[in-house]
Parts: structure tokens; sequence; C-alpha cells
């Protein structure tokens, strides 16, 4: 029996792939179309909304806007995050860019010694978010069909982000090894002239499609297994546990299948939320401010692709974004239970984030 166990731990992930292929053949005609769903979604909604940014997000990092940042925000960093100022770039592009900007950020940090393990574990755990454009154009124009739901939910996201962060400043608070910053400002402080201008720019691109085809790679096979598991009615099994939660909380049962798909795969969870008629549409915001807080296990497992390239632990990235989506459940469910009355019609704000 022991010989046993041992062979499977050690072939465990030969015979998890092996079984996925005879899946794939088994349940062909469905993956096909699930796999096609996955494709449109990233290239209708993800590419749009998230390109432009890791283009520009590539180009600052080739600046020394890093350093610039250090020494402007280090003040303030400190007695509200335990960070240093250079955390504020990651903090700042994660915001705007979406997931997995700041995670890739973080990783390249710690790479180049300008934070601490222990830093870049804090930081982790509150950078890594969903991007205004997202939130705003493809979940609240895009899937809801409203511009203030996005806007709430990207005010909530915000928020629970930065709650989290001021949480985990106490992660490894007593940790002594303080970053050198002041001994790799040379690292990352490059010159951009118009001679270089054309090469920085092509490498930009090139990691930019690398990453955006990564989380499409990533869409399209969380699509793939989705369809697999509800084939197998594994995902049946899972809302069997789930709707006594729900039943608690009085949430109707129709949202069981949507919150595990988004558990999975945010893009397609939030999807399937968003098209699910109820009249308290309030129940499909606040849930949707989980999963987008919380942000799935694609997206843990895209963070951990740049992660396991350095000494960073993903333990962390995980507790915080699970009481980042729970916090920012709560605090939409704040806005909509205390602050009903209010009007939020800020469409002005709006259209300037869709004309952006």
């Amino acid at each position: 029996m022991k010989i046993f166990t041992f062979s499977i731990r050690k072939n465990f992930f030969n015979l998890v792939f092996i079984f996925f292929t005879i899946l794939l053949v088994f349940f062909s005609s469905s993956n096909l179309v699930a796999a096609k769903n996955g494709l449109a979604l990233w290239a209708n909604n993800i590419i749009p909304a998230l390109f432009p940014f890791f283009i520009a997000t590539e180009l600052l990092n080739s600046t020394n806007i890093i350093y610039i940042f250090g020494k402007l925000f280090n003040k303030f960093m400190r007695p509200i995050f335990n960070l240093p100022g250079e955390a504020t770039y990651p903090l700042i592009m994660g915001f705007i860019s979406g997931y997995p900007v700041g995670a890739k950020i973080v990783s390249d940090l710690r790479n180049k010694n300008i934070l601490t393990k222990a830093e870049s574990e804090r930081l982790l755990a509150f950078t890594n978010n969903s991007g205004p454009l997202f939130i705003i154009g493809t979940i609240g124009i895009g899937l809801f069909k409203d511009t203030t739901t996005g806007l709430i939910l990207l005010i909530t996201h915000i928020v629970a982000a930065l709650t989290v962060g001021i949480i985990f400043r106490f992660w490894k608070y007593h940790d002594v090894n303080i970053s050198s910053t002041s001994n790799n400002i040379k690292i990352y402080t490059n010159n951009i002239c118009f001679s270089n201008i054309g090469s920085t720019l092509t490498i930009a691109i090139k990691n930019s499609i690398v990453t955006i085809l990564n989380i499409g790679g990533f869409i399209v096979l969380f699509s793939v297994i989705i369809s697999i598991l509800n084939k197998m009615h594994f995902i049946y099994l899972i809302e069997l546990v789930l709707n006594p939660i729900l039943n608690i909380f009085n949430i109707s049962n129709d949202f069981s299948n949507g919150i595990i798909n988004g558990i999975f795969e945010i893009t397609n969870g939030l999807q399937q939320i968003s098209s699910i008629p109820i009249k308290n549409i309030s129940f499909s915001i606040i849930i949707s401010a989980f999963i987008l807080g919380f942000g799935g296990i694609s997206v843990i497992l895209q963070v951990s692709s740049f992660t396991s390239k350095t000494d960073i632990s993903i333990k962390p990235y995980i507790i915080g974004k699970l009481l980042q989506g729970i916090l920012a459940a709560f605090y939409t469910f704040i806005i909509f239970h205390f602050f009903s009355f209010l009007s939020l019609d800020l469409s002005n704000i709006v259209k300037v984030f869709e004309y952006l």
C-alpha cells in the first residue's frame, strides 16, 4: 500500500494530465464550444481593455519612474503599508492596468532586489487587481449594461484592496532585512531617448503580446475545464454544498453555478452572474464584487507563473485576495443597504473612462 501511495504521489500530475487529455477527447463537442466562447470572450473584452495598458506598463518600466515614486511617496507608504516608496508604482499600475500586471511588477522589483522578500509578499497581497477599463467597460457597460454598476464595483474594489494593504502591513512585521533601493537605483534607472525609442517600443509590444496571450490561454483552458466539470456533474456536487450557505444569506441558488465558475475563472463567472434574471440586482453586484476581489484560481496560477521565478511565497497573495473579495462584497452591501438614497449619477466621470 505504501509503495502504491508513493507511486501515485510521484506520478500525480502525469495521471491528471493523461485523464485531462482523455476527457478532452470524450467531451470534444462541448469542449469545442467552450473553447470558442473563451476565445470570443478574450478577443472581444480582454484584449481591448488590457493590451494598451500592458504596453504602457512596459514602457514605464524602461524609465526611472520607480525611483521618482520612491522619493515622492516613501513618507506615505511606510507608515500606512510598511513599504518603501518604490511600492507606489506597482500599486498604481496594478489598479490602472488590471490582472496580472501588479504581480509581474512586484516580481520584477524582487528580482532586482529593490524589495525584500517580506516587502514583496506584503505588496503582492493587495496590488494585483482588476483595472477600471475592465470593471467599468467590460463588467459594467458590457455585461450589466450599466455604468453606475461598474463605478460601484470599481470603488469597492479599490477600497477593499487598500484595506487589505493596511492589514498586511503587519505581515512579517519584524522582518529586519531592509531593501537597499538606494544601492540599486542604477538597475532600473534607464535613459530613454529618440535613438532607442523604436527598440524600446518593440520590446514593450513583444512583452505585452506574451502577457495577453498568456491571459487568453488561461481563459480558454479554464473555459474547457469548467465545461468538462459541468459534463461530469462535478459542479453540481459543489452546488449541493454551496446552496445551503447561500440560503443562509437569502441568496437565490441560481447564483451557485456562476459563483463556482467565477472561483475557477473570473471572466466566465462574471458573465454568467450578470446574465441571471433577478428583480434585486444588488445580489448580482455584491457577488460580482467578491469574484472581482478574489480573482479566481486562473489568476492565482497566472500570478504563480511570475512568483515561481522569485522567492516570493504565493500563500499571502491567496489569503489577501480572499480577504479582498469578502471586503469588497461587504462594502458593496453597505452601499446598497445604507446609501440607497444616493443618485450616484457620475456620467461625466464614466465618459472620461470610456474615452480613455
